[in-house]
C-alpha cells in the first residue's frame, strides 16, 4: 500500500512538472522585454518543481558564519546533470551552461528565456565572449552561477579549476560564494560521458537514495588575492579539503 501511495505522489509530481513546463514554454514565446519582468522568478519555481518531480531531496547546509552578500558569484563542483536545476532551485542566479543545453528538448527554450548564458567550451572566442557577458551580467546586478571545473568532471574534484569565475570576480569586485555538493548515491547521480540526458534523469528518478547535500561556505573576496591564479589555486585547494571532509 505504501508503495502504491509513493507511486501516486510521484505521478502527480511528474504531471505537475509537465503542465508547468508547457506553461513555461508558451510564456517563453513572449518578447524578451516582457519576460524580464517575471520569467526568472518563475524559472526558479520551475526548477524546484523539476527537483521535486525527480524525487530528489536537497539538504542545504549553511556553514557560512554570516549572512551571504546580496550580490555574488556562485561556484560549485559539477558531478551530475541535477545541478542545472538544483542550483537555481535554491539560489536566484543566472547560470552559465554549455551551448548544447540550448538545444535540449523543452529545457533549452525555458533556460534561454530565463537568461541562461552559454559557452562553447572548446572554442576560445566563445569563452572570451562568455566572460564578457558574465561581467556585463554581474555589473547589471545579476547573481551568476558557474562551474570552475569546466563541466561535469565526475564525483571527484577535477585536477584543476579554470580561471573564468575568478577573473570575473576580480573584474567586477564581486565576492564568490563557494558551494560544495555531493550525492549520497554518488555512482547513480554521476553523469558519465556515454550517458544521454534522458538516461541520466531516469537513473536519478529511480534511484533508491535521492538525498543530495549542498554545503554553502563563507564568501571569498577578490581583494584577498593578488591575482586570478592565486585566487583560483586557493579555492581549488579548499574544494579538495571539502572533498576529504565529506567524501573520503
Amino acid at each position: 500500500m505504501l508503495w502504491l501511495i509513493r507511486c501516486l505522489i510521484r505521478s502527480i509530481a511528474l504531471l505537475d512538472l509537465a503542465v508547468f513546463s508547457l506553461i513555461m514554454l508558451l510564456l517563453s514565446l513572449l518578447p524578451q522585454s516582457v519576460l524580464l519582468r517575471f520569467y526568472p522568478c518563475l524559472f526558479h519555481a520551475w526548477c524546484r518543481c523539476f527537483v521535486s518531480a525527480l524525487g530528489v531531496s536537497i539538504r542545504l547546509h549553511q556553514h557560512q558564519r554570516q549572512a551571504l552578500p546580496e550580490h555574488y558569484i556562485l561556484i560549485a563542483n559539477h558531478p551530475s546533470a541535477l545541478e542545472d536545476v538544483g542550483i537555481p532551485s535554491l539560489f536566484a542566479v543566472r547560470s552559465l551552461a554549455k551551448i548544447e543545453v540550448k538545444d535540449w528538448f523543452l529545457v533549452g527554450k525555458i533556460a534561454t528565456a530565463a537568461g541562461t548564458l552559454y559557452v562553447q567550451r572548446e572554442n576560445k572566442a566563445s569563452r572570451q565572449t562568455a566572460q564578457a557577458e558574465l561581467i556585463a551580467a554581474v555589473q547589471s546586478g545579476d547573481n551568476i552561477a558557474l562551474y570552475p571545473e569546466g563541466g561535469c568532471k565526475g564525483r571527484r574534484i577535477a585536477d584543476r579549476f579554470l580561471f573564468g569565475a575568478f577573473a570575473v570576480s576580480i573584474a567586477t569586485n564581486t565576492p564568490i560564494v563557494p558551494v560544495f555538493l555531493h550525492h549520497e548515491a554518488q555512482e547513480i547521480f554521476e553523469w558519465r560521458q556515454k550517458e544521454s540526458l534522458p538516461q541520466k534523469l531516469w537513473a536519478i528518478l529511480t534511484s533508491p537514495n535521492s538525498i543530495v547535500h549542498y554545503h554553502v561556505f563563507d564568501p571569498l573576496f577578490p581583494s584577498d588575492f593578488a591575482d586570478k591564479e592565486s585566487y583560483c589555486s586557493s579555492t581549488h585547494q579548499q574544494y579538495l579539503d571539502w572533498q576529504r571532509r565529506f567524501l573520503d
